[in-house]
C-alpha cells in the first residue's frame, strides 16, 4: 500500500507538471508521513545524497561549457569542423556532427550542445539551402554525443550512484561516441545523395591548417580533461576545475571576449543549473532509498528471472525499461532512480557496471529526442523558431542510426570495455 501511494503521488504530480525534483521529494515525503517516520529524515537523506566529492565536478563542467559558449569559442570549433569535413556531400551535416564531437569534450551536456552550437549550425544550414527538417534533425541527434564522449554530467551521476570509477566511465564513452558520430555521418551521406545536397566548401589543406591554428587552444580542452584523468594527474572533479579555469583563461586573457557583465550572467546561469541538478539528485536519493528499503530491486530481479535467465533477453528488458523511463523523466532523476534497481540485476547476470552505465546513458539520451520530455527538442524549437511537433518529426529518421549503435553496444560489450580495460586493466 505504501509503495502504491508513493508511485501514485509521483505520477499524479508529474501529470500536473510539477517539476521532477519536487515531484520526487513530495511523493517521498508522503511515504515518510504514511509510514510514521520522522519528517526530518527527508532532509537528512537529501543532504547525504548531495554530499559527494565527485558531484563537485558538475558546476565546474557546466561553467566550462557556458564560458566556451559565451566566449565565442563555439564559432571557432564550427569553423574548424567546416574546413575538415565540409567538402563532403551534405557538408554542413557532417560539420554538425564533427563540431558536436569536439564540443562534447568541453560541456558534457546535450542541452548545452543544442543551445550553443545549435543556433550557429541551423543558421548556417538555412543560409546554405538545407531543408529545416534535415538541419534540426541532425542538430538534435548529434547533440546526444555530448554526454557520451567525456566529460559527461550523466556519467558523473551514474558513477556516484553506482559507486563505479568515473574515470573508467569517461574513457568507456570515447568509442561509443565515435560510433554514434560515424552512424550519423552515414545517414547524412545517404540523405545528402537522396536530396542532392551540395558540398559546402572545397577541400583545402591550407584552410584546415588556418582554422586549426584558430581553434587550437579550445581543442586542447578535451586533451586536458581526458589526458589528466587517464594519466592520473587529477581526478574527474579536479579535471572539471581545470577545464573551467582554462576556459576562463581563454575568454578573458587570450580572446578577451568576456567582460564583467557576461561573467555575471554566466555565473548566475551556472548556479541556477547546478541548483536544479542538485535538487533532483537530493530528491532522487530519498526516492531511491525508499525503493532500496522496500527491496524493489530484489522483487524486480525475481520478476525478470520469472521471464528468462538469458543474458541477452535481460539486456533487452533493461533497454526497454530505461527507454520507457527516459520518455517521461529527466535524465538525472532517471539515473538516480534506475541505478539501485538495475545494479543488482547486472551483478547477478555478470553485466559489467561500466558497460551498463554507457548503455543506460545512451538509452536516456534517446529520451531527450522524444516527447513528452524531449528537452533537446524544446531547446531546438526555440532556437530554430519552428513548432515542437515539426522538431519531433524531423528527428525521427535520425533515431534509426542511434538505435542501431545502441543495440551494437548492448550486445558487443567489448566495444565499450576495450579502451578502459586497456588503460586501467580489466
Amino acid at each position: 500500500m505504501a509503495l502504491t501511494l508513493l508511485f501514485g503521488t509521483l505520477f499524479a504530480l508529474m501529470i500536473l507538471r510539477v517539476p521532477i525534483a519536487f515531484s520526487l521529494a513530495l511523493s517521498s515525503f508522503v511515504y515518510i508521513l504514511y509510514e510514521g517516520l520522522p519528517p526530518v529524515l527527508l532532509m537528512h537523506t537529501m543532504v547525504n545524497g548531495m554530499d559527494s566529492f565527485p558531484l563537485l565536478s558538475i558546476p565546474f563542467f557546466i561553467l566550462a561549457g557556458a564560458l566556451m559558449n559565451s566566449a565565442g569559442i563555439t564559432a571557432r570549433i564550427f569553423g574548424f569542423a567546416r574546413a575538415v569535413v565540409g567538402w563532403l556531400h551534405g557538408g554542413l551535416g557532417h560539420v554538425n556532427v564533427g563540431a558536436s564531437i569536439i564540443f562534447a569534450g568541453m560541456s558534457g551536456a546535450a542541452v548545452a550542445d543544442a543551445g550553443g552550437l545549435g543556433a550557429i549550425e541551423i543558421k548556417a544550414m538555412r543560409e546554405a539551402g538545407y531543408d529545416d527538417d534535415f538541419s534540426v534533425g541532425i542538430t538534435a541527434a548529434s547533440s546526444t554525443i555530448g554526454p557520451i564522449i567525456p566529460p559527461s554530467l550523466p556519467l558523473v551521476i551514474f558513477g556516484v550512484m553506482a559507486s563505479v570509477s568515473i574515470g573508467k566511465l569517461f574513457v568507456a564513452g570515447i568509442v561509443p561516441g565515435l560510433l554514434m558520430a560515424f552512424s550519423l555521418s552515414a545517414m547524412i551521406w545517404w540523405m545528402a545523395r537522396t536530396r542532392n545536397y551540395p558540398r559546402d566548401v572545397a577541400f583545402s589543406p591550407k584552410t584546415i591548417a588556418t582554422r586549426f591554428r584558430a581553434a587550437f587552444l579550445p581543442l586542447m580542452t578535451p586533451v586536458i580533461i581526458v589526458g589528466g584523468i587517464v594519466s592520473g594527474a587529477f581526478t574527474p572533479t579536479e579535471a572539471a576545475i581545470c577545464a573551467a579555469a582554462y576556459a576562463l583563461l581563454l575568454g578573458i586573457v587570450v580572446y578577451r571576449s568576456l567582460d564583467a557583465r557576461k561573467l555575471a550572467v554566466i555565473s548566475l546561469e551556472t548556479i541556477e543549473t547546478t541548483a536544479a541538478i542538485m535538487m533532483i539528485v537530493g530528491a532522487a536519493t530519498v526516492f531511491a532509498w525508499i525503493l532500496t528499503a522496500n527491496q524493489v530491486a530484489a522483487h524486480f530481479a525475481e520478476l525478470v528471472l520469472s521471464f528468462t535467465d538469458n543474458k541477452a533477453v535481460v539486456l533487452l528488458l533493461i533497454m526497454g525499461l530505461v527507454l520507457l523511463v527516459g520518455l517521461f523523466m529527466e535524465t538525472i532523476a532517471a539515473i538516480s532512480i534506475l541505478v539501485p534497481v538495475l545494479m543488482p540485476i547486472a551483478a547477478q547476470f555478470g553485466i559489467d557496471p561500466v558497460h551498463l552505465g554507457i548503455i543506460v546513458i545512451l538509452n536516456l539520451m534517446l529520451g531527450l529526442l522524444t516527447p513528452p520530455v524531449g528537452m533537446v527538442l524544446f531547446v531546438l524549437a526555440r532556437v530554430s523558431k519552428i513548432p515542437f511537433e515539426d522538431c519531433v518529426r524531423a528527428t525521427l529518421p535520425f533515431l534509426v542510426p542511434l538505435l542501431a549503435v545502441l543495440l551494437l553496444l548492448t550486445f558487443v560489450p567489448g566495444l565499450v570495455l576495450w579502451l578502459p580495460n586497456l588503460l586501467y586493466g580489466s
